[in-house]
């Protein structure tokens, strides 16, 4: 009996596969198909429903509904059966549609006499393409093995889709793709605008013999590209070097152990045997994972679902040659594509990159970080935008609006190119305050940084007229490797990064991670709200064996030079003074040791959570100098995640609550005579910098790009005269000020 199954289902895919090489129409492609399907299944109606948009399914072929029908039925996503099925990933079974939940009559199509209803979803990699549905006269309900048949069949006509067999005119298939200019609204990761062309970090395979002609050859191939898959996770797993037992090496063993996975393999076996090509039957159940995936709501299981994808992409590449490594030369201006992307991969692209547009990532995310310093605009959540894009399509970027243009027309094009010109005109004129003070009409003076964290950052040091860099991120080293750096390492590139400032002050802030900056070597912590948990000092005073070892390294990189550290993520006094002693320690230690000392410490600590604008006095006493971690003390202020879209824009920096709490932080600074910055997006944005400035905060800190606007803007205005208007509105009740400020400043 499964000899005959697998004889039937090979001969209808045979079928497909002739009408794939057959000329003709997409029209006439898919009317055979609908024949063929009903024929070998035994049943009177087939039908192939297509996404004809997002959001709207049309019924392109039919046999045994009634042919007039065709073109004209359209359903919503999830409406109907068909639409259930589209909606969910997953096949309708039924011996009585009309008794199902949700079941739509359609009367022109003549369906009411078919009451059995088979319908499985047409998906390819998480994409779904439309729905495939057959029935019958007679009640019937059937077997697993036709569904797992007619599964095979609808595989084979998500590939014959993207190869675009069914495309034409509207009377002749579907629509071409990937022909006509689309706008996709993202958000914002990182401002700036960009024009270049579309650079897939992952060419899409295309599997173009979706049909194998001989199950047994497609079966060696299937295990050769397993075993050479296998070859390759054992090398990466050896490769980590991770250093003994822990949390990673079980994460590692895990990926290992889905990559010896027998119950994956037979899967694939039996898709085989069935008529798939080996890497059909691959793409198959990475389309199943995938859409599993989104269904999973166990961050564990997801992460599983996750390492099964990738194996797949994998074992994809090794069984076509296709992949990252395609042979076509990146263009002179590209833009770089991908569903998401990993510290150490963007940082290989480096400045060859005009911008970035993620399907996923966030806001805090490891490639915003990077982004930033690479200064390229970076939008996130673009939704189908590796399925969309091809490479060397033309692309902009808007990360200002978030938005993305692909294939634009040629009036957006042009306005698009117009707004980048009037933004190079306006650094050009910013470049000519490049060397003078950001000093307010008053006289007053204020202290512009900028934030780093890579080698790459430090050549902007010089021509943004910053200062000197007010925040450099020391996690972004132990981000972009597989394994915890050396403390020789650290401390050469602690040395560069000194040499580049060439005297100007650099602080150091000691390992962030934790929240969304997981190192690639520890294990996440499953945390219902990993912002407020285990990371930056937490991690750092529970580990500290790390800890030591980083401030070993900058100690060691500081000789004969001033030494600027600062602790992040303070939240008591107690914290403070366990890493402060830990720093005393070390310096001892080296000092005993004979090794040559910094010329001055100064030690510090960001202020990011409310708690600690009520610390003890002693707290403000101690520190040399404190910088306000504007993103983490708004989040927490607000109550509103930064990574969340829905409420991260709604509360205002120019608020009146947040402003008397930063006044209230000025003032206790002030008592104590201890330096106070602020660090974080609101800082490079000109009208929130001058508040800060108008509120008594003498140093702000921010990406290299907005250093020439907060100057611009500074040097035109009198700091002091803006002093009172903030101090009138805010003692006088007023909610918020941004709209006092933005008046006051268009009478200037």
């Amino acid at each position: 009996m499964q000899d005959r199954k697998d004889s039937d289902s090979r001969k209808l895919l045979k079928r497909l596969k002739d009408i794939l090489a057959a000329p003709g129409g997409g029209q006439d492609r898919l009317d055979q198909i609908t024949y063929h399907i009903a024929d070998s299944m035994g049943t009177q109606v087939c039908s192939i429903y297509l996404f004809r948009d997002a959001n709207t399914l049309e019924l392109c072929a039919t046999e045994g509904l009634r042919a007039e029908s065709v073109h004209r039925i359209r359903l919503r996503l999830g409406e109907g059966l068909v639409g259930r099925v589209a909606r969910t990933g997953r096949y309708v079974n039924t011996a009585d549609a009309p008794s199902e939940p949700g079941f739509r009559f359609m009367p022109e199509t003549g369906e009411e006499v078919f009451p059995s209803f088979l319908g499985v979803p047409i998906q390819r990699v998480g994409e779904r393409l439309g729905v495939l549905v057959v029935q019958c006269r007679e009640p019937r309900l059937f077997s697993e093995d036709e569904i797992y048949g007619l599964e095979v069949v609808a595989m084979v006509l998500a590939e014959m889709t993207e190869l675009g067999v069914f495309q034409g005119g509207h009377a002749d298939g579907m629509p071409p793709a990937h022909r006509f200019p689309l706008m996709i609204r993202g958000a914002t990761a990182q401002e700036g605008a960009a024009e270049g062309c579309v650079w897939l970090h992952e060419a899409r395979v295309v599997v173009t013999n979706p049909v194998g002609d001989d199950p047994d050859r497609e079966l060696v191939r299937l295990h050769e590209g397993v075993a050479m898959l296998r070859s390759t996770v054992d090398k990466m797993v050896a490769a980590a070097d991770m250093g003994g037992e822990g949390e990673h090496t079980a994460v590692m063993e895990a990926y290992r152990m889905f990559a010896n996975s027998r119950s994956w393999l037979k899967r694939m076996e039996e898709d085989i045997r069935l008529g798939l090509s080996a890497e059909a039957a691959v793409e198959k159940e990475q389309s199943a994972a995938r859409a599993r995936l989104e269904m999973a709501a166990d961050p564990y299981l997801r992460d599983r679902l996750h390492d099964l994808d990738d194996l797949s992409n994998r074992l994809l590449r090794i069984l076509t040659g296709q992949g990252a490594n395609t042979g076509a030369a990146m263009p002179g201006n590209p833009i770089l594509v991908a569903r998401n992307i990993g510290p150490a991969e963007l940082l290989e692209y480096g400045r060859r990159l005009r911008g970035v547009v993620l399907e996923e990532g966030s806001v805090g995310s490891h490639a915003a970080i990077v982004a930033r310093a690479l200064a390229i605009p970076l939008v996130i959540h673009a939704s189908r935008i590796t399925t969309e894009a091809l490479n060397g399509d033309t692309i902009l970027v808007d990360g200002d609006q978030g938005i993305v243009h692909l294939r634009p027309e040629e009036s957006v094009h042009k306005a698009f190119l117009d707004k980048i010109a009037m933004q190079a005109e306006a650094q050009n004129r910013y470049a000519s305050l490049r060397n003078l003070p950001a000093t307010g009409t008053c006289g007053t003076t204020v202290q512009l940084y900028m934030n780093a964290g890579l080698m790459a950052d430090l050549p902007s040091l010089a021509g943004s007229g910053a200062e000197g860099v007010g925040l450099f991120r020391t996690e972004l080293q132990f981000l972009i490797r597989n394994h915890v750096p050396r403390r020789a390492e650290l401390a050469e590139l602690y040395r560069r990064v000194l040499d580049n400032a060439q005297g100007r002050l650099v602080m150091f802030r000691t390992l962030d991670i934790g929240s969304d900056k997981v190192l690639p070597y520890m294990k996440p912590q499953d945390e219902p709200n990993p912002a407020m948990g285990w990371r930056a000092i937490r991690v750092g005073l529970d580990k500290r064996g790390v800890l030591r070892m980083q401030l070993q390294a900058l100690i060691r990189a500081s000789v004969g030079r001033p030494l600027h550290v600062m602790f992040p993520f303070i939240a008591d006094i107690s914290e403070y003074e366990a890493a402060y002693r830990i720093l005393m320690q070390e310096l001892s230690r080296e000092q005993r040791m004979g090794h040559p000392m910094p010329t001055d410490i100064r030690v510090g600590a960001m202020l990011e959570t409310p708690s600690m604008a009520f610390a003890p006095q002693k707290f403000f006493e101690m520190c040399d100098f404190i910088s306000v971690g504007g993103n983490d003390l708004k989040q927490f202020f607000f109550a509103a995640d930064r990574e969340n879209e829905r409420v991260r824009r709604r509360y205002d920096t120019l608020s009146s609550s947040f402003l008397l709490l930063l006044r209230q932080i000025v003032a206790r600074c002030d008592e104590a005579r201890v330096p106070l910055s602020f660090c974080g997006e609101d800082a490079g944005r000109p009208v929130e910098a001058l508040v800060f400035a108008a509120l008594g905060i003498r140093r702000l800190s921010m990406r290299p790009a907005s250093i020439g606007p907060v100057k611009h803007l500074i040097r035109r205005v009198s700091i002091a005269d803006l002093r009172k208007i903030v101090d009138e509105h805010l003692d006088s009740g007023r909610p918020n000020l941004r709209g006092p400020v933005t008046e006051w400043l268009a009478r200037q």
